[in-house]
């Protein structure tokens, strides 16, 4: 199931997004070797900032299991702003009708533990077609993506292939970096469907992701109240630093909580 996540909801999906930054750290930086930002074991940067669209991709337990970021090209976004060389000089993409899809990534490990019935191929073309029935639904007509070589081949197996390329092959860390374009049409979600057989309505229902959450942390030693309250100042925080301080902050109070728990048991 994919959950959309945006500046109006965010609030509510705090572990969610922090979730999301440690997969993104696991993929992007130790995985990848890409020169990207991890602190705490989270990776973000000031594009986080700009109150983006992320969809995230959760199993059956509500766990994160994939997510991508999408971004309007109207203000700063990473094609412009930091793959400068892929353009080969021409002029950036300025478009309310153009978004930037950016930091799609599967999380391998998890979906291949025993028991898991999301196989990867599926999750990452139901992310594929989140994106696109996003984009569709929102009025976008074209995606931008900043992929690696071995990322285009999978759109391009799973009958997703992009129409056209921007610029040229940049190299970024160990491997490399292109910009594709993709149109954002029925037909486009019609074949990453077929594709992976998928069916029925694949975006979650917030309010039943929210309970199912709250659910999950009823067992902590942390009082609601609290765990709340965490949530909020990290979904609020405006710039890496405050995200950072709140972070800790949750993690300093959980560590507390915890002891407090053992001591007594």
């Amino acid at each position: 199931m994919i959950l959309v996540i945006d500046a109006l909801n965010r609030h509510r999906f705090g572990p969610v997004i922090d979730d999301m930054f440690k997969l993104r750290a696991r993929v992007f930086h130790d995985r990848m070797g890409w020169d990207v930002t991890v602190r705490n074991g989270r990776e973000f940067d000031l594009f986080d900032d700009l109150d983006p669209a992320y969809l995230v991709a959760l199993d059956d337990d509500y766990n994160v299991v994939g997510c991508n970021r999408m971004l309007q090209t109207t203000g700063p976004h990473m094609l412009t702003d930091v793959f400068q060389d892929i353009l080969c000089g021409e002029p950036p993409l300025r478009s309310a009708t153009i978004w930037e899809n950016t930091r799609f990534c599967i999380d391998t490990e998890r979906l291949k533990r025993p028991g898991n019935s999301r196989s990867v191929s599926y999750t990452a073309c139901e992310l594929m077609a989140g994106i696109a029935e996003y984009a569709f639904e929102s009025g976008i007509s074209d995606v931008i993506s900043v992929v690696d070589p071995a990322m285009d081949r999978i759109l391009k197996r799973c009958d997703n292939a992009p129409y056209g390329y921007i610029g040229k092959t940049v190299q970024m860390g160990k491997t490399k970096a292109l910009a594709a374009l993709s149109d954002i049409t029925q037909e486009r979600i019609a074949r990453i469907r077929n594709f992976a057989g998928i069916t029925g309505d694949i975006f979650a229902d917030e309010n039943e992701v929210a309970d199912a959450l709250a659910a999950r942390t009823a067992g902590d030693a942390m009082t609601p109240e609290l765990r709340d309250y965490c949530d909020e100042q990290v979904a609020a925080a405006a710039t890496d630093d405050e995200r950072q301080a709140a972070l800790a902050l949750q993690e300093k109070i959980s560590q507390m909580f915890r002891s407090g728990r053992d001591c007594n048991a």
